[in-house]
C-alpha cells in the first residue's frame, strides 16, 4: 500500500502543478515594446553626408544642427537686404525632419514688429533656405525612420 501511495502522490503532485503557457503574437511583443520605449529620445539624429561617420549622439546631434544654422544664415546673407532700422533679435524655428528626410519649418517663432517691417519677406526666405538643404538622412529608433523636431534660434543682426 506504501508503495502504490508513493507513487500516486507524486503524479497528484505533478498533475496539481498546472503549467500554462501562452503564446504571444509577434504584433503584441511589438506593441509591448513600443509602449516601453522612450520615444522623445532617438538613436541616431537625422543626419547630413558630412555628419554621418559621427557616432557620439551630442556630436551628431551638434553637427547637423551646425550645418543647417551654416545653410540658413548662408542664405539669408546671399539676399542682401537693406533695412533703415538696426535689428538685432532672435527668431526660434521649429524644425521637423520627417521620417523620408524630408525638411519642413513646424513653426517659427518672435518675430516682433521692428523685423517683420525691415525684413517683410524674412519668413519667406527662411521657407527658402530650409528647401535648399542638401539630402538628409532621418533620425532612427531602433533601425527604424522616425520623424524629429528641433527648436534652432536664428539670430539676425542687420545694421
Amino acid at each position: 500500500m506504501k508503495r502504490i501511495l508513493l507513487l500516486v502522490f507524486p503524479v497528484l503532485i505533478l498533475s496539481a502543478c498546472n503549467f500554462e503557457t501562452k503564446k504571444i503574437s509577434s504584433e503584441e511583443v511589438l506593441d509591448q515594446e513600443s509602449k516601453a520605449l522612450n520615444w522623445k529620445e532617438v538613436d541616431e539624429y537625422p543626419a547630413f553626408e558630412d555628419c554621418q561617420q559621427e557616432t557620439e549622439l551630442k556630436r551628431a546631434k551638434a553637427c547637423f544642427e551646425s550645418k543647417v544654422a551654416t545653410n540658413i544664415y548662408s542664405y539669408l546673407a546671399r539676399q542682401q537686404p537693406v533695412v533703415t532700422k538696426s535689428i538685432d533679435d532672435t527668431l526660434v524655428i521649429y524644425l521637423e525632419i520627417s521620417k523620408q528626410g524630408k525638411p519642413r519649418i513646424d513653426s517659427i517663432v518672435s518675430i516682433d514688429s521692428t523685423l517683420a517691417g525691415e525684413l517683410p519677406k524674412i519668413e519667406e526666405w527662411l521657407y527658402q533656405s530650409i528647401d535648399s538643404l542638401p539630402k538628409i538622412y532621418p533620425a532612427s529608433k531602433r533601425g527604424i525612420p522616425v520623424s524629429t523636431v528641433f527648436k534652432m534660434p536664428v539670430h539676425i543682426k542687420a545694421e
